[in-house]
Parts: structure tokens; C-alpha cells; sequence
């Protein structure tokens, strides 16, 4: 009876570890997204007002951009690994 108790608590927690991973899965995502959307923004209001740097500011755009997308990759990949 106890080890049968201890199964279901055990059950129980691992559904809310899913559930706990899949909204860090989530979070993730929408984090990356509004720091895509930022780094986006601000590329374009630097390029307005120098539009002679503007390939200097476009390459560290996409690298900064490379590098957010790779963090949340890695993110929520460890999150479905959790979830598994």
C-alpha cells in the first residue's frame, strides 16, 4: 500500500514537471521573440539615422540575432528533455 502511494505521488509530480516544462518551452519562445523584435527595431532606427553604416549595423544585427535564436534553441530543448 505505501509503494503504491509513493507511485502515485511520483506520477503525479512528473505531470507537473511536464507541465512546468512546457511553459518554460513557452516562455522561452516568447522571450527570443520580443528580443528578435528588439534587436530588429533598434537596427532599423540606427540604420534611419546613419544610413552609411548601415552593413556594419545589418551584420552585427544578424549575429546578435544568430545568437538569441541559438540560447532559445538550447532552451527549449532542455525543456522537451525535462518533459520526456
Amino acid at each position: 500500500m505505501l509503494l503504491f502511494t509513493v507511485l502515485q505521488a511520483a506520477v503525479a509530480s512528473m505531470e507537473i514537471a511536464k507541465l512546468g516544462a512546457v511553459l518554460a518551452a513557452a516562455i522561452v519562445v516568447i522571450g527570443a521573440s520580443l528580443g528578435i523584435s528588439k534587436i530588429g527595431s533598434s537596427a532599423m532606427e540606427a540604420i534611419a539615422r546613419q544610413p552609411e553604416a548601415a552593413d556594419g549595423i545589418r551584420m552585427a544585427m544578424i549575429i546578435i540575432g544568430a545568437l538569441v535564436e541559438g540560447v532559445s534553441l538550447f532552451a527549449i530543448i532542455v525543456c522537451l528533455l525535462v518533459a520526456l
